[in-house]
């Protein structure tokens, strides 16, 4: 029970890894504010599962004034904001030289000045209380040329970036900003890849460059990092890190006889 007593805000809770982080630091003893984007009902329900006081909301991050609606409501609802989780992120294919404006700036609003905006609400109180705990969920695409995939690569690596400047900014106000970089991740975002016999050959050839030999890890691998650095214990020294979870994947393809 490393995180009783503490409230989490997390953003993209209802769904995917930020789900399994929101479940996995529940059972650790936190109250967890789960927010989803649209689908209230679906955030509340993951709150009921959860329980420990949890409870669901409603945000377009890419609306400051909603953010911060958000935020004051949480503050009323649990009094404090020990953890902030950044999960929430959109993943589109923009190719070279067809990339569609919609397409880019979405991925921009959302994953890189969504993150800010959250960022940018939350640290006030923490500063008041000279103590805080941010994860930013990256992507092993950060660290690691994804084709087809530019702008979503160019908005988690600047993630990272953030993640690491904000981390020497507030460090000494007791706050810890890091990131997690998951790679191939079971979520329901990519269920019909992994289920649909058509995408088999992929999949094989995926599992031949992975070096661990496993193609997908579980969202619930990811939580565990995530807990690892919100944690009193094991991140109390970790300041603006970047952890890549990929199975291997960024260190170097492996191909297989």
């Amino acid at each position: 029970m490393q995180l009783r007593n503490r409230v989490a805000l997390v953003v993209g809770g209802s769904s995917g890894i930020g789900e399994a982080i929101a479940r996995k630091f529940a059972a650790e003893g936190a109250t967890c504010a789960i927010v989803a984007s649209q689908n209230k009902r679906k955030a509340n329900k993951i709150a009921a599962e959860i329980k420990r006081k949890s409870k669901g909301y409603v945000c377009d991050i890419t609306k400051p004034g909603q953010v911060n609606a958000l935020v004051a409501q949480v503050l009323k609802d649990h009094k404090k904001i020990d953890i902030l989780i950044n999960s929430a992120g959109i993943f589109v294919p923009t190719p070279a030289g067809a990339t569609k404006s919609k397409d880019m700036n979405v991925m921009i609003d959302v994953n890189l000045k969504g993150t800010i905006t959250m960022m940018e609400a939350v640290l006030p109180h923490m500063k008041s209380r000279k103590r805080g705990n941010i994860i930013n969920v990256a992507s092993a695409a950060s660290v690691c040329a994804l084709p087809m995939y530019g702008v979503y690569c160019a908005t988690k690596a600047a993630v990272v970036m953030l993640t690491k400047v904000m981390a020497t900014e507030v460090s000494r106000d007791g706050i810890h900003v890091n990131a997690i970089s998951p790679g191939n991740t079971e979520t329901p975002m990519n269920e019909y890849v992994r289920t649909d016999p058509e995408f088999k050959p992929i999949l094989d050839f995926m599992e031949t460059v992975t070096p661990s030999g496993r193609t997908y890890s579980t969202a619930a691998e990811i939580a565990e990092t995530a807990m690892f650095l919100a944690s009193p214990v094991t991140g109390k020294a970790i300041y603006g890190a970047n952890f890549v979870i990929d199975e291997g994947l960024a260190a170097g393809m492996f191909i297989s006889n």
